[in-house]
């Protein structure tokens, strides 16, 4: 059985331990007979699960209680302890309740107040499926790099360019959407599914089945209304956002370590080997203890960061990209470990660990790859040594 004494850590309060239990038990009940056969039709699966997690009250944590949210502001804690309880239990259900809260974070930090009025409540229902469009092909950890350009035009803002490997294309009923001015300066903006010069030019098929796509944008108006903060705070909003969901990323990943983890105990403890069982070997004991101290070690991180933004309201850069970086690495060499250890069954399409194997690849890229974690991380620590 998975550890959970870590929601005794002091970075819970009673509300975050009652609603890891709401989660699980949803999770338990509802999950098995909406992932069954996800990979047939992830676009209908993922739609599903929005309604499902809309119907359980579990997406009123995605926006703000103004709006329909289940607190005041946006709970890092709580997003993070939603995604680890669905990733351990469903890597796609995890990714339908991210997208919700990404694709709508920037709106409920910087949208006006009757564009919030008119998505979030709708978000938090599970009645509209939500995007985060950054990347391009040549901007993606890069996000300066990006050539999609807006300028102003009577009736609003005309957008023009590509964006790929946008999670919910194609599904997404909105999408927030950062666009460059002449001069470089960056901007967000709503542009909804229907909008004219709006199109999918590509589903984009992955390792893990998530609805993926690349987005063209052909003179695509945005109304007045639909712009997010003020012109040229296009890179702020998306570090804003960033900074409450890069831990969450963490913590999904740490939901697919500690599944990992369980699977490979069942398995050690199960397993007959050399007329004792596998988990009998110093070997598998070796590789147990180093996934059990892993696992342990990104929490640590990943609740840090999450305790660090809800309770003393700082910006958590350097802690966000600590946790997503070590807890998706961590959960790499977990879930690899537990594919050794359950031998050629590890690989085998429809066992649990292969699956994860599958799941945690994407983890470490977006977001900010690994690389970049470590580049933030360093300038970071470094800032204070050059100030002194």
């Amino acid at each position: 059985m998975a550890d959970a004494t870590y929601l005794d850590w002091p970075f819970f309060e009673a509300r975050h331990r009652t609603l890891q239990r709401e989660v699980e038990a949803f999770a338990a009940a509802e999950l098995p007979s909406i992932c069954d056969g996800a990979h047939d039709d992830v676009d209908a699966a993922c739609r599903a699960l929005v309604a499902a997690l809309g119907r359980a009250g579990i997406l009123r944590y995605c926006v703000p209680a103004a709006h329909g949210g289940a607190f005041d502001d946006l709970d890092v804690r709580a997003l993070c302890l939603i995604r680890e309880t669905l990733a351990r239990h469903s890597g796609l259900a995890d990714f339908a309740f991210a997208m919700q809260g990404l694709g709508s974070g920037a709106v409920s930090l910087f949208g006006a107040p009757a564009l919030k009025e008119k998505y979030l409540p709708a978000v938090a229902r599970g009645e509209k499926l939500a995007a985060f469009a950054l990347s391009e092909e040549n901007a993606g950890s890069d996000a300066a790099a990006m050539t999609t350009s807006w300028r102003e035009v009577a009736g609003g803002y005309e957008i023009s360019g590509e964006k790929t490997w946008i999670s919910n294309g194609g599904i997404a009923d909105f999408y927030t959407v950062f666009a460059k001015d002449r001069g470089g300066a960056a901007s967000a903006f709503l542009i909804d599914a229907a909008a004219r010069g709006f199109s999918v030019a590509e589903r984009i098929d992955v390792i893990a089945p998530h609805p993926l796509a690349r987005l063209n944008f052909d003179r695509c108006v945005a109304p007045p209304a639909n712009r997010l903060g003020e012109p040229g705070q296009g890179f702020k909003i998306a570090l804003s956002v960033l900074d409450i969901f890069r831990p969450t990323v963490g913590a999904a990943a740490l939901g697919l370590a500690r599944r990992a983890l369980d699977e490979a105990s069942r398995r050690a403890v199960s397993r007959p080997m050399f007329g004792a069982t596998l988990a009998d070997q110093p070997i598998a004991q070796a590789m147990l203890a180093d996934t059990a101290l892993d696992v342990d070690a990104a929490a640590l991180l990943v609740y840090r960061a999450a305790w660090t933004k809800d309770v003393q309201k700082k910006r958590v850069t350097r802690e966000a990209a600590m946790a997503k970086l070590f807890a998706t690495e961590a959960a790499q060499r977990v879930i690899d470990g537990a594919v050794q250890l359950f031998g050629g069954l590890g690989v085998k399409k429809g066992v649990k660990v292969e699956e994860l194997y599958r799941e945690i690849r994407a983890l470490r890229i977006y977001e900010g790859a690994s690389e970049v974690q470590k580049i933030v991380i360093a300038r970071q620590h470094l800032e204070g040594y050059r100030r002194s």
